[in-house]
């Protein structure tokens, strides 16, 4: 057995890893053309139901605690006019322990031998050539056909086009993204808001919210209810233009929250907030299947990068409880994925609604204040 997968992000290597533990041969196929190419996102809470469990099955349970920033399992809650209505310390208890992404990613690629991963190797094109067997084509002219394809290629993956039709579709918000650099000496009013871990500044259709990162960065995502038209009339590559169009949405608000917008020292970039359908699911197809984004897109409420880890953890356990009979493994990880996806979907739009719905910020409060009676 021989594995391809294509994407290396946290679930393609976690998958990797796994195959690897497993003495099973395996190549993955990147479109970045090195692990430096960009910045990978910003911090991750790891759970210990779904990322825990992966990174056990990939042995790297010590290396990832090395990872663990301290204290930024706080969350604060604020009203648009800067009141604290939630104030919750880091426990110390390491429930949620939080990570930066472009760490977690290097700590795997780090395990992996050398020449696992292909760097500069974008996809153009997938198909069936056999049964069972799939011929990738890359930008650059060369192909590879493969008994065994994972898809970990995200949200606009090549490889789901082998399975199904479905396509992710505009939730209807957009995040504005933005930084500030260096937050409690350049920023520290801002810091002090933002506090030591999470911040949620929230109302009906918007919010501010941002994560203290590692050396005092302070990382924004500024959430707007607009239609794609109303992005598309930005000119994001103007930075006065478009500071001042986002702020103009926070009318009001405490200077100490738009100064996030205000104040940043990077210039904003634009996430479209897309989703797959909840429950997206598709027939068994020989050689092939999918994990992470490529097969459950969702909207964000931090459980993504886990249940991506924690596909790939499990497919690599299947097809290393099934040598030599890859299509039993194959049905065995999707037997447990679909319902599992489709829970996790459902529960990331409630918790995505309930963000900026009509009674914002109160109905997170709610969520957060029940949270171990929702779950």
């Amino acid at each position: 057995m021989s594995v391809t997968i294509v994407g290396a992000g946290l679930g393609g290597l976690t998958l990797a890893r796994v195959l690897h533990v497993h003495g099973i041969p395996v190549t993955v196929h990147e479109a970045e053309p090195s692990p430096a190419a960009r910045t990978q996102g910003g911090m991750l809470d790891i759970h210990e139901y779904n990322g825990r469990l992966a990174l056990e099955a990939a042995g790297l349970i010590d290396e990832f605690r090395g990872l663990v920033l301290e204290g930024r399992e706080a969350t604060r809650v604020l009203g648009w006019d800067g009141t604290v209505l939630l104030d919750e310390p880091d426990d110390g208890t390491g429930g949620r322990p939080e990570v930066q992404r472009g760490d977690l990613r290097r700590m795997l690629l780090d395990a992996l031998p050398d020449g696992t991963v292909r760097w500069g190797h974008k996809v153009t094109d997938v198909r069936t050539v056999g049964e069972s067997r799939h011929e990738v084509r890359f930008a650059d002219g060369s192909t590879v056909v493969t008994s065994l394809l994972v898809g970990a290629d995200g949200a606009w993956s090549r490889v789901r086009q082998l399975l199904s039709d479905a396509t992710p579709e505009y939730v209807g918000t957009s995040y504005v993204e933005t930084y500030l650099l260096d937050g409690d000496t350049r920023h520290p009013a801002v810091a002090k808001t933002v506090g030591g871990g999470a911040l949620f500044a929230l109302a009906p259709g918007k919010g501010i919210q941002a994560h203290r990162e590692s050396g005092g960065t302070l990382h924004t995502y500024v959430a707007l209810s607009k239609p794609q038209e109303w992005f598309a009339a930005i000119d994001f590559t103007d930075v006065d233009t478009t500071t001042a169009r986002i702020v103009a949405e926070f009318d009001g608000w405490a200077p100490e929250l738009t100064a996030l917008i205000t104040d940043a020292d990077t210039t904003p970039v634009l996430r479209p907030i897309n989703a797959l359908p909840t429950g997206h699911q598709w027939d068994r197809v020989p050689g092939v299947t999918l994990l992470g984004d490529a097969a459950h897109l969702s909207r964000p409420n931090g459980e993504g990068a886990n249940l991506a880890m924690y596909d790939g953890a499990e497919l690599g356990k299947a097809l290393a409880a099934h040598p030599g009979d890859a299509e039993a493994a194959l049905a065995e990880y999707e037997r447990a994925l679909f319902p599992r996806s489709a829970e996790a979907a459902a529960e990331a739009t409630r918790d995505f609604e309930l963000c900026y719905d009509d009674n914002a910020p109160h109905s997170l409060l709610s969520l957060f204040t029940g949270q171990e009676e929702a779950r």
